[in-house]
């Protein structure tokens, strides 16, 4: 069975939900976010993940972290249920999801420090509007990012989006982003992990 370490909202989200759609036996085990250091089950989490950070999934030997590299392992487990990953699909995909985490997830890193200076604040949110303008329009005919259904990377979308909402961010620039936030999150496995995670 793969542990998947996870905090409630962050972007283990995604591989929460991924694992889901995928059918994969997974075992949930929250991080706890502490001052003096993030536990698991009252012990140090940094003797599973070095960086104290999430997801990490730990499947018998093999541990991995990085949301991009923790989905596309996801992916790759789930026998063609998330998508191709096939030699011609895999680039694609990794093309995503690297966007996601460098481009789309590091921009919005710093809104949610307490010590952002109310001045860096607009520059921040210019450059996540370009960020979201170019995700939105990765958005195929399919409704999806990558080919022609749901894969890792709308999981992963999915739980940025629900960032800016956190935020505040105005989305009103973005009709199409909106449609596509409640689409995926009517999938029962999406609901699932929202409930799971106590979001629902």
């Amino acid at each position: 069975m793969i542990e998947l370490y996870y905090i409630p909202a962050a972007c283990s989200l995604a591989a929460h939900i991924a694992s889901l759609e995928a059918g994969l036996p997974i075992n949930c085990r929250m991080v706890e976010m502490n001052p003096a250091g993030n536990t698991v089950d009252g012990g140090d989490y940094t003797k599973i993940n070095p960086l104290g950070l999430v997801p990490t999934i730990v499947d018998g030997d093999t541990m991995i972290s990085e949301a991009a590299v923790v989905l596309q392992y996801i992916a790759d487990k789930a026998d063609g249920k998330l998508g191709d990953v096939s030699s011609s699909g895999r680039w694609k995909m990794l093309e995503t999801l690297n966007f996601l985490a460098t481009e789309v997830h590091k921009s919005m890193g710093p809104l949610f420090r307490p010590d952002l200076p109310a001045e860096a604040r607009p520059f921040f949110e210019k450059l996540i509007a370009s960020r979201l303008t170019a995700a939105e329009n990765r958005i195929g005919s399919s409704g999806y990012l990558v080919g022609n259904s749901f894969t890792v990377a709308d999981a992963y979308f999915f739980t940025l989006l629900g960032w800016c909402n956190f935020l505040k961010m105005d989305m009103s620039p973005w009709p199409k982003l909106g449609e596509y936030l409640q689409r995926i999150r009517s999938r029962p496995a999406v609901q699932q992990a929202l409930k799971e995670e106590g979001l629902a």
